[in-house]
């Protein structure tokens, strides 16, 4: 599929309707999604009311989805992983490390690998915002030790610009 149009989102409601626009046929251009949720220059009065701050992520897939994850502010440290064997026995291999910063916008697919995303700053405060194409309600998490993996389902802080209600018995750790 060939990019017809470059686009640039000037704020977060243009992204998301842009979105909707790019989402709506049978096929989706992945640089294209990329490129455009780069264009959108991070604005905390579009994005406040919605963050939520957390330090890390566990190492999980994307159960079959395309994930694209925007830096919103500060940076955040993406680990990527190799799957682990069958038997998920024994230490995962790390494939690399990257910082990402303020406006870049990540893309990963089950094909890409596992990995898990961070904040190590302790002063400095880091949000993203993730888009995932199917959506997806449950993943698979990894022990980095044994690479075990176990199903959870997903808890997300927001969804279409709402609070989403969570039951506080459910493990707050991918939201």
């Amino acid at each position: 599929m060939e990019q017809t149009q470059v686009w640039k989102a000037r704020s977060l409601d243009e992204l998301v309707q842009i979105l909707h626009r790019l989402f709506a046929g049978d096929e989706v251009n992945v640089e294209e999604v990329q490129a455009l949720m780069e264009s959108y220059e991070s604005n905390p009065a579009d994005w406040a009311g919605f963050a939520q701050f957390d330090q890390f992520s566990s190492i999980h897939d994307h159960t079959d989805s395309h994930c694209f994850m925007k830096i919103l502010q500060g940076n955040l440290k993406e680990t990527l992983f190799e799957w682990p064997g069958k038997k998920g026995t024994g230490e995962m291999t790390k494939k690399s490390e990257r910082v990402l910063r303020e406006n870049q916008c990540a893309y990963i697919n089950d094909s890409i690998g596992l990995h898990r995303v961070e904040n190590t700053s302790h002063t400095e405060s880091a949000v993203s915002l993730h888009l995932y194409s199917p959506p997806f309600d449950s993943c698979n998490t990894f022990d980095q030790r044994t690479g075990h993996k176990h199903k959870v389902k997903m808890t997300f802080y927001s969804q279409f610009g709402e609070r989403t209600p969570y039951a506080t018995a459910v493990s707050q750790e991918n939201n």
